[in-house]
């Protein structure tokens, strides 16, 4: 297995918040006998928490050749072998032997869509969802939240470090998104606002281009738009990485802006903008960002 693939299981594996949230969704959606389809299966731990729950068979997909081997000998390893068909391949075109009555996926980007999991959900539904059967999580939102930083991240441009002032690098950096896990809860200043909400396994619409407007509530300085996810599993079962939690696999996407005095009533018009060949990466969406204090643009 190549290195980079197995670190990236290997803090997945680690999250607990994410794999208790996925526990909880999959106790409560799977019942006694069920098929259920693991799409994205990696090391297989969401099938074989199905399998724990009551599931009669899973069928884990899984893109990677390697990943998909691996997948087949944990499963052997804990005894289910006979339990779990690892199918390798897109799961776009997968076709499985019996209808799904529950399909689970952990295809979220630190935005949210990065990783196609409402198109790829959509997709795999189509063919091989039983009529009423149940996705998990069942709908994901990309989040945006005006915000400034408790000393760290890009906050600190603007305030002295040992009595020294840095604040020229704010003239000399390219407008780019940065990736970044919060060591301490930045100050909201408002919204937060849902730029986009996919229902999973139902037609996804696409993403990019429209405007939305997020209101200051709170006086500060702005500092950068925090993009991130809430995927939402059932009422009372949801999972975000905003402002992030300890072991949190996930880093928050922020796009910085000029440090701006706001004042509650100032109001953000914002797009986020997906690239057309290179969206699976988060550092390549961009924001184009306005500020209006009462009714004057900037």
């Amino acid at each position: 297995m190549n290195p980079r693939t197995l670190l990236m299981h290997q803090i997945m594996l680690s999250d607990r918040t994410r794999l208790a949230a996925y526990d909880r969704a999959l106790a409560a959606a799977v019942r006694a006998g069920d098929v259920v389809a693991d799409v994205g299966a990696g090391t297989l731990v969401l099938g074989l928490m199905a399998l724990r729950h009551g599931a009669g068979h899973v069928y884990a997909i899984e893109g990677d050749p390697a990943t998909a081997e691996l997948a087949a000998r944990i499963a052997r390893d804990n005894g289910v072998a006979e339990h779990v068909t690892v199918i390798q391949g897109d799961a776009r075109a997968a076709k499985l032997e019996r209808k799904a009555d529950v399909v689970v996926a952990e295809l979220m980007g630190n935005l949210g869509p990065e990783e196609e999991m409402a198109e790829i959900l959509a997709a795999f539904a189509r063919r091989n969802l039983a009529d009423h059967g149940r996705i998990v999580p069942g709908r994901l939102q990309t989040v945006l939240t005006p915000v400034e930083f408790d000393g760290e991240g890009w906050g600190i441009w603007s305030e002295e470090l040992h009595g020294l002032r840095f604040g020229a690098v704010l003239d000399h950096v390219a407008p780019a998104a940065q990736l970044h896990f919060f060591q301490r809860p930045p100050r909201v200043l408002g919204g937060p606002v849902v730029a986009a909400d996919a229902r999973l396994g139902e037609r996804a619409r696409p993403i990019g281009g429209e405007r939305h407007i997020v209101r200051i509530d709170t006086p500060g300085t702005l500092h950068a738009i925090v993009g991130s996810f809430r995927a939402v599993f059932a009422s009372g079962v949801e999972l975000a990485n905003f402002p992030g939690y300890p072991g949190c696999n996930w880093a928050c996407w922020v796009w910085p802006v000029r440090h701006s005095r706001v004042a509650a009533g100032d109001t953000l018009k914002v797009a986020l903008e997906r690239p057309r060949d290179t969206a699976r990466l988060a550092e390549t969406w961009t924001m184009d960002v306005g500020l209006a204090r009462g009714s004057v643009w900037s």
